[in-house]
Protein backbone atom coordinates (compact mmCIF):
# COMPACT_ATOMS: atom_id res chain seq x y z
CA UNK A 1 0.00 0.00 0.00
CA UNK A 2 1.00 3.05 -0.87
CA UNK A 3 2.29 5.38 2.21
CA UNK A 4 0.08 8.44 1.14
CA UNK A 5 -2.65 9.89 3.40
CA UNK A 6 -5.25 12.21 1.87
CA UNK A 7 -7.89 14.02 4.10
CA UNK A 8 -10.80 14.66 1.56
CA UNK A 9 -14.74 15.59 2.35
CA UNK A 10 -16.69 12.64 1.84
CA UNK A 11 -15.83 8.79 0.64
CA UNK A 12 -17.73 6.52 -1.47
CA UNK A 13 -17.28 3.19 -1.07
CA UNK A 14 -18.92 1.07 -4.09
CA UNK A 15 -19.21 2.19 -7.60
CA UNK A 16 -22.34 0.83 -8.79
CA UNK A 17 -25.19 2.95 -9.97
CA UNK A 18 -25.98 4.43 -6.01
CA UNK A 19 -22.46 5.31 -5.86
CA UNK A 20 -22.21 6.98 -9.01
CA UNK A 21 -25.12 9.21 -8.79
CA UNK A 22 -23.95 9.89 -5.02
CA UNK A 23 -20.63 10.92 -6.25
CA UNK A 24 -22.20 13.71 -8.80
CA UNK A 25 -24.61 14.97 -6.36
CA UNK A 26 -21.67 15.86 -4.45
CA UNK A 27 -19.43 16.99 -6.66
CA UNK A 28 -21.60 18.99 -7.52
CA UNK A 29 -22.34 20.28 -4.41
CA UNK A 30 -18.72 21.45 -4.49
CA UNK A 31 -17.40 18.29 -2.54
CA UNK A 32 -14.35 16.68 -2.60
CA UNK A 33 -15.59 13.48 -3.49
CA UNK A 34 -13.98 10.19 -4.13
CA UNK A 35 -15.37 6.63 -5.30
CA UNK A 36 -13.75 3.35 -4.98
CA UNK A 37 -14.55 0.72 -6.68
CA UNK A 38 -12.81 -2.73 -6.70
CA UNK A 39 -14.29 -4.14 -10.25
CA UNK A 40 -15.51 -1.77 -13.03
CA UNK A 41 -18.54 1.22 -12.69
CA UNK A 42 -21.70 0.07 -12.91
CA UNK A 43 -22.25 -2.34 -10.55
CA UNK A 44 -24.46 -5.07 -11.02
CA UNK A 45 -26.48 -3.72 -14.31
CA UNK A 46 -22.89 -4.36 -16.09
CA UNK A 47 -24.54 -7.66 -16.99
CA UNK A 48 -27.88 -6.17 -18.04
CA UNK A 49 -27.68 -6.22 -21.72
CA UNK A 50 -31.00 -4.11 -22.37
CA UNK A 51 -32.45 -1.77 -19.98
CA UNK A 52 -36.18 0.05 -21.57
CA UNK A 53 -37.47 0.97 -18.16
CA UNK A 54 -34.74 3.66 -17.29
CA UNK A 55 -36.40 6.96 -17.69
CA UNK A 56 -34.79 8.92 -19.93
CA UNK A 57 -34.53 6.34 -22.75
CA UNK A 58 -36.98 5.71 -25.76
CA UNK A 59 -34.98 2.55 -26.79
CA UNK A 60 -33.17 0.00 -24.41
CA UNK A 61 -29.66 0.57 -23.28
CA UNK A 62 -27.40 -1.59 -22.23
CA UNK A 63 -26.13 -1.93 -18.71
CA UNK A 64 -22.22 -0.99 -19.71
CA UNK A 65 -23.71 1.67 -21.95
CA UNK A 66 -25.68 3.58 -18.77
CA UNK A 67 -22.82 3.11 -16.30
CA UNK A 68 -20.02 4.33 -18.57
CA UNK A 69 -22.52 7.51 -18.98
CA UNK A 70 -22.76 7.54 -15.25
CA UNK A 71 -19.03 7.67 -13.86
CA UNK A 72 -18.07 9.73 -17.10
CA UNK A 73 -20.84 12.41 -15.73
CA UNK A 74 -19.69 12.22 -12.12
CA UNK A 75 -15.84 12.86 -13.18
CA UNK A 76 -17.18 15.59 -15.24
CA UNK A 77 -18.41 17.10 -11.96
CA UNK A 78 -14.85 16.92 -10.46
CA UNK A 79 -15.40 13.24 -8.90
CA UNK A 80 -12.52 11.15 -8.46
CA UNK A 81 -12.93 7.19 -9.00
CA UNK A 82 -10.37 4.93 -7.90
CA UNK A 83 -10.62 1.46 -8.75
CA UNK A 84 -9.17 -1.19 -6.04
CA UNK A 85 -10.56 -2.69 -2.75
CA UNK A 86 -11.21 -1.02 0.10
CA UNK A 87 -9.46 -3.14 3.12
CA UNK A 88 -11.24 -1.27 6.01
CA UNK A 89 -13.69 1.49 7.11
CA UNK A 90 -12.65 2.72 10.77
CA UNK A 91 -15.06 5.41 12.83
CA UNK A 92 -12.48 7.52 14.58
CA UNK A 93 -12.75 9.06 17.94
CA UNK A 94 -13.54 12.61 16.33
CA UNK A 95 -16.54 10.95 14.00
CA UNK A 96 -14.03 11.03 10.78
CA UNK A 97 -13.50 7.81 8.96
CA UNK A 98 -10.76 6.31 7.59
CA UNK A 99 -10.11 3.39 5.19
CA UNK A 100 -7.49 1.78 3.93
CA UNK A 101 -7.49 1.55 0.36
CA UNK A 102 -4.54 0.46 -2.80
CA UNK A 103 -4.49 3.62 -3.22
CA UNK A 104 -3.59 5.02 0.79
CA UNK A 105 -5.30 5.78 3.62
CA UNK A 106 -8.08 8.53 3.50
CA UNK A 107 -9.99 10.58 5.74
CA UNK A 108 -13.41 12.25 5.69
CA UNK A 109 -16.25 13.49 7.88
CA UNK A 110 -18.60 11.34 5.89
CA UNK A 111 -18.77 8.43 4.07
CA UNK A 112 -21.62 6.90 2.04
CA UNK A 113 -21.89 3.11 1.69
CA UNK A 114 -22.84 1.35 -2.11
CA UNK A 115 -21.48 -1.79 -2.00
CA UNK A 116 -24.73 -3.69 -3.21
CA UNK A 117 -26.15 -6.77 -2.40
CA UNK A 118 -24.27 -10.48 -3.83
CA UNK A 119 -27.64 -12.23 -5.24
CA UNK A 120 -27.97 -15.74 -4.41
CA UNK A 121 -27.44 -18.43 -7.68
CA UNK A 122 -29.01 -21.78 -7.60
CA UNK A 123 -25.72 -22.75 -9.21
CA UNK A 124 -26.98 -25.49 -11.69
CA UNK A 125 -25.67 -26.49 -14.92
CA UNK A 126 -27.48 -23.90 -17.58
CA UNK A 127 -28.06 -20.51 -14.81
CA UNK A 128 -24.68 -18.59 -15.93
CA UNK A 129 -24.61 -19.36 -19.35
CA UNK A 130 -28.25 -18.07 -19.73
CA UNK A 131 -28.05 -15.09 -17.90
CA UNK A 132 -29.78 -12.49 -19.94
CA UNK A 133 -30.69 -14.78 -22.02
CA UNK A 134 -33.92 -15.74 -20.60
CA UNK A 135 -32.62 -16.31 -16.99
CA UNK A 136 -32.96 -13.58 -15.32
CA UNK A 137 -33.07 -12.32 -10.97
CA UNK A 138 -35.54 -8.77 -12.06
CA UNK A 139 -38.77 -9.39 -12.99
CA UNK A 140 -39.81 -5.85 -13.37
CA UNK A 141 -36.52 -5.64 -15.58
CA UNK A 142 -37.17 -8.32 -17.66
CA UNK A 143 -40.54 -9.65 -17.55
CA UNK A 144 -41.59 -7.70 -20.27
CA UNK A 145 -39.32 -9.60 -22.59
CA UNK A 146 -41.58 -12.49 -22.31
CA UNK A 147 -45.26 -11.23 -22.36
CA UNK A 148 -47.37 -14.23 -23.35
CA UNK A 149 -44.48 -16.75 -23.40
CA UNK A 150 -43.97 -20.07 -20.37
CA UNK A 151 -41.69 -18.40 -17.42
CA UNK A 152 -40.48 -20.32 -14.32
CA UNK A 153 -40.30 -18.92 -11.06
CA UNK A 154 -37.43 -20.17 -8.56
CA UNK A 155 -38.23 -19.19 -4.97
CA UNK A 156 -40.17 -18.83 -1.85
CA UNK A 157 -40.50 -15.86 0.00
CA UNK A 158 -41.90 -12.57 -0.36
CA UNK A 159 -39.81 -11.42 -3.39
CA UNK A 160 -40.81 -14.52 -5.16
CA UNK A 161 -44.57 -14.43 -4.84
CA UNK A 162 -44.36 -10.67 -5.08
CA UNK A 163 -42.71 -11.30 -8.37
CA UNK A 164 -44.97 -13.86 -9.34
CA UNK A 165 -47.99 -11.49 -9.81
CA UNK A 166 -46.21 -9.03 -11.36
CA UNK A 167 -44.80 -11.62 -14.49
CA UNK A 168 -49.02 -12.84 -14.46
CA UNK A 169 -49.96 -9.88 -15.47
CA UNK A 170 -48.16 -10.21 -18.58
CA UNK A 171 -48.38 -14.31 -19.20
CA UNK A 172 -51.25 -16.32 -18.45
CA UNK A 173 -48.17 -19.35 -18.23
CA UNK A 174 -46.52 -18.62 -14.84
CA UNK A 175 -44.82 -21.69 -12.76
CA UNK A 176 -43.66 -21.28 -9.53
CA UNK A 177 -41.79 -23.67 -7.83
CA UNK A 178 -40.49 -24.08 -4.36
CA UNK A 179 -38.24 -26.09 -2.52
CA UNK A 180 -40.19 -26.70 0.91
CA UNK A 181 -44.28 -27.67 1.15
CA UNK A 182 -44.91 -24.28 1.37
CA UNK A 183 -44.36 -20.84 0.72
CA UNK A 184 -42.15 -18.56 3.03
CA UNK A 185 -44.12 -15.28 2.20
CA UNK A 186 -46.03 -13.44 4.10
CA UNK A 187 -49.42 -15.48 4.10
CA UNK A 188 -51.34 -12.64 2.56
CA UNK A 189 -48.94 -12.58 -0.86
CA UNK A 190 -48.66 -16.14 -0.67
CA UNK A 191 -52.38 -16.76 -0.81
CA UNK A 192 -52.57 -14.52 -3.44
CA UNK A 193 -50.47 -16.62 -5.26
CA UNK A 194 -52.43 -19.55 -4.73
CA UNK A 195 -55.50 -18.34 -5.91
CA UNK A 196 -54.25 -16.51 -9.07
CA UNK A 197 -55.52 -18.66 -12.35
CA UNK A 198 -52.12 -17.83 -13.82
CA UNK A 199 -49.70 -18.41 -12.18
CA UNK A 200 -49.20 -22.79 -10.73
CA UNK A 201 -47.98 -23.11 -7.73
CA UNK A 202 -45.52 -26.62 -7.50
CA UNK A 203 -44.06 -27.00 -4.15
CA UNK A 204 -41.46 -29.98 -3.22
CA UNK A 205 -39.63 -28.98 -6.30
CA UNK A 206 -36.19 -28.25 -7.16
CA UNK A 207 -34.64 -27.58 -10.93
CA UNK A 208 -31.67 -29.44 -11.39
CA UNK A 209 -30.43 -27.48 -14.96
CA UNK A 210 -31.46 -24.80 -17.30
CA UNK A 211 -31.19 -25.87 -21.35
CA UNK A 212 -31.21 -24.06 -24.43
CA UNK A 213 -29.72 -24.16 -28.17
CA UNK A 214 -26.83 -21.43 -26.43
CA UNK A 215 -29.25 -17.66 -27.52
CA UNK A 216 -31.92 -18.88 -25.61
CA UNK A 217 -33.66 -21.38 -23.46
CA UNK A 218 -35.69 -24.05 -24.41
CA UNK A 219 -36.22 -26.30 -21.41
CA UNK A 220 -35.45 -26.91 -18.01
CA UNK A 221 -35.08 -30.36 -15.92
CA UNK A 222 -36.91 -30.30 -12.76
CA UNK A 223 -36.77 -32.51 -9.64
CA UNK A 224 -39.80 -33.57 -7.91
CA UNK A 225 -38.66 -34.13 -4.60
CA UNK A 226 -41.95 -35.79 -3.08
CA UNK A 227 -42.14 -38.25 -5.45
CA UNK A 228 -38.39 -38.67 -6.47
CA UNK A 229 -39.11 -38.01 -10.30
CA UNK A 230 -36.74 -35.90 -12.52
CA UNK A 231 -38.62 -34.49 -16.07
CA UNK A 232 -38.05 -32.07 -18.14
CA UNK A 233 -40.45 -29.25 -19.04
CA UNK A 234 -40.59 -26.16 -21.47
CA UNK A 235 -39.78 -23.11 -20.99
CA UNK A 236 -39.00 -19.34 -22.28
CA UNK A 237 -37.64 -17.84 -19.39
CA UNK A 238 -36.34 -18.36 -15.33
CA UNK A 239 -37.00 -15.92 -12.88
CA UNK A 240 -34.68 -16.54 -9.80
CA UNK A 241 -35.87 -15.63 -6.47
CA UNK A 242 -33.82 -17.29 -3.62
CA UNK A 243 -32.49 -14.14 -1.62
CA UNK A 244 -29.10 -12.05 -1.76
CA UNK A 245 -26.39 -11.25 0.75
CA UNK A 246 -25.90 -7.36 1.57
CA UNK A 247 -22.25 -6.21 1.45
CA UNK A 248 -21.78 -4.75 5.13
CA UNK A 249 -18.33 -6.16 6.01
CA UNK A 250 -16.80 -3.23 5.57
CA UNK A 251 -19.15 -1.45 8.07
CA UNK A 252 -20.44 -3.90 10.47
CA UNK A 253 -20.87 -1.15 13.20
CA UNK A 254 -24.06 0.41 11.76
CA UNK A 255 -27.53 -1.17 12.50
CA UNK A 256 -28.97 -3.50 9.77
CA UNK A 257 -32.32 -5.17 10.13
CA UNK A 258 -32.98 -9.03 10.80
CA UNK A 259 -32.17 -9.70 7.09
CA UNK A 260 -28.75 -7.86 7.13
CA UNK A 261 -29.48 -5.25 5.46
CA UNK A 262 -28.27 -1.43 6.61
CA UNK A 263 -31.26 0.36 8.11
CA UNK A 264 -31.68 3.96 6.95
CA UNK A 265 -33.79 6.74 7.46
CA UNK A 266 -35.51 8.88 4.87
CA UNK A 267 -32.07 10.80 4.19
CA UNK A 268 -30.29 7.36 3.60
CA UNK A 269 -28.68 7.93 7.52
CA UNK A 270 -27.68 5.18 9.32
CA UNK A 271 -27.34 5.70 12.90
CA UNK A 272 -23.89 6.29 12.91
CA UNK A 273 -23.72 10.39 12.62
CA UNK A 274 -21.90 10.82 9.38
CA UNK A 275 -22.11 7.08 7.84
CA UNK A 276 -25.38 6.98 4.91
CA UNK A 277 -25.84 3.87 3.46
CA UNK A 278 -27.61 4.01 -0.58
CA UNK A 279 -28.83 1.53 -3.28
CA UNK A 280 -29.07 -2.61 -2.23
CA UNK A 281 -27.39 -2.44 0.47
CA UNK A 282 -30.17 -0.63 2.51
CA UNK A 283 -33.34 -2.03 3.35
CA UNK A 284 -35.09 -0.79 0.73
CA UNK A 285 -38.64 -2.19 -0.47
CA UNK A 286 -37.60 -1.45 -4.15
CA UNK A 287 -34.67 -2.51 -5.75
CA UNK A 288 -34.27 -0.74 -9.02
CA UNK A 289 -31.94 1.25 -11.10
CA UNK A 290 -34.15 4.48 -11.23
CA UNK A 291 -34.59 3.59 -7.11
CA UNK A 292 -30.23 3.59 -6.44
CA UNK A 293 -29.90 6.64 -8.37
CA UNK A 294 -32.53 8.66 -6.03
CA UNK A 295 -31.02 7.19 -2.89
CA UNK A 296 -27.60 8.64 -4.29
CA UNK A 297 -28.52 11.74 -4.85
CA UNK A 298 -30.55 12.13 -1.64
CA UNK A 299 -27.48 10.34 0.67
CA UNK A 300 -24.69 13.01 -1.00
CA UNK A 301 -27.43 16.41 -0.09
CA UNK A 302 -27.69 15.19 2.82
CA UNK A 303 -24.24 14.54 4.03
CA UNK A 304 -23.54 17.76 2.72
CA UNK A 305 -25.86 19.48 5.06
CA UNK A 306 -23.92 17.24 7.36
CA UNK A 307 -20.35 18.44 6.52
CA UNK A 308 -21.80 22.72 6.19
CA UNK A 309 -23.22 22.09 9.84
CA UNK A 310 -19.67 20.32 11.39
CA UNK A 311 -18.15 23.26 9.39
CA UNK A 312 -19.96 25.61 11.25
CA UNK A 313 -19.57 23.83 14.72
CA UNK A 314 -16.00 24.45 14.04
CA UNK A 315 -16.42 28.07 13.70
CA UNK A 316 -18.44 28.45 16.91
Amino acid sequence: MSNKEKNVDIIIVGGGVAGLSAAQYAARANLDAHVFEEMAPGGTILNVDDLENYPGFETPISGFELSDKFARQAEQFGAKIHYGSVGNVQRNDDGSFTIETEDGIYTAPAVIVATGAKRRELGIPGEVEYQGKGVSYCATCDGPFFKGRKILVIGGGDAACGESLFLSKLTEDVVIIHRKERFRAQKSIASMVEHNENVETRFSHIAKEIKGDGNKILKVTLHDLEKNKTYDEDFDAVFIFIGSDPRTSLVSFAKTDESGYIITNEKMATNIPGLFAVGDVRNTPFRQIVTSASDGAIAAHAASEYIDELKGQAYV
